[in-house]
Order: C-alpha cells, then sequence, then structure tokens
C-alpha cells in the first residue's frame, strides 16, 4: 500500500470517489426536491412501469449520495446509483446512446456513463478507511 506519513493513497482516492459520485448525485437529488419526479411518471408509463416508482428517484439521488458520502452501507447505494443511471438511459436517454455531441465531441450519454462506471467501482473497492462504517462487507 502506498502511504505517505500516515495517509493512505487508497483510501484518500475513495473518499474522492465517494466525494465525487455521492456529491454530483446529490445535486440531481436535490433538483428532484425542488421540482419533483412527476415528469417521470410519463416515461415509467411508456414501458409499462407503474407511476409510483418515479419516487424511486429520491432513495437513488438523495438517501444513497448520503449514504456513499458518509461510508455508510457505500456498497450497496453504489448498486442503487448504478440502477438508477441504467433506468435513466433507458427511460429517457436511449436514443443518444450512439450519438456522438457536435459541440465538445462527448457522448450522448456520457455523464450517466460516468455515473455508472464510477458506482460500479465504488461497489468492488468499498468506501475505505475514511467512512463511518468500518465493519460490513457493505460498508
Amino acid at each position: 500500500m502506498s502511504t505517505f506519513s500516515n495517509v493512505t493513497f487508497e483510501d484518500m482516492g475513495k473518499l474522492m470517489i465517494r466525494i465525487a459520485v455521492g456529491g454530483l448525485i446529490l445535486f440531481h437529488g436535490f433538483a428532484k426536491m425542488v421540482h419533483g419526479v412527476a415528469w417521470i411518471k410519463g416515461p415509467l408509463g411508456a414501458f409499462g412501469l407503474p407511476g409510483f416508482l418515479a419516487y424511486g428517484t429520491y432513495i437513488a439521488e438523495v438517501v444513497a449520495p448520503i449514504l456513499i458520502l458518509l461510508g455508510v452501507r457505500a456498497r450497496l447505494a453504489a448498486l442503487v446509483i448504478a440502477f438508477d443511471m441504467v433506468m435513466a438511459v433507458l427511460l429517457v436517454l436511449r436514443q443518444n446512446i450512439f450519438v456522438v455531441k457536435q459541440a465538445g465531441g462527448g457522448w450522448g450519454i456520457e455523464l450517466e456513463a460516468f455515473f455508472f462506471l464510477t458506482s460500479l467501482a465504488l461497489f468492488f473497492i468499498g468506501a475505505g478507511k475514511y467512512s463511518v462504517s468500518k465493519t460490513s462487507m457493505w460498508d
């Protein structure tokens, strides 16, 4: 393990990933809290899913990010966010999967892909020692 004066670089890296995933997704959750999730019921209905599932967005974009930031059940919370990103792409952004944006050349779903992949990475590596929870395999 790489260390520098009792600071473990791997654990600092895990903390940075937690801040990136949890902190940035929380902005999306805040927007949902301010503006609501009623608009999500339409895309859910188009897939034959019940509208009440829209409220699961609050779990995925408010509760899960807070857990990740704290390092409590971070692996489980990361899976919730990864699932949320899959649903976001399927329900709203599927037409952008094979799109390269004209301005800047970014992928049409690059933000969702970033959150999906970093959430999966967090699931695999865990929260690290700079977290509230340190004993569970789901840290």
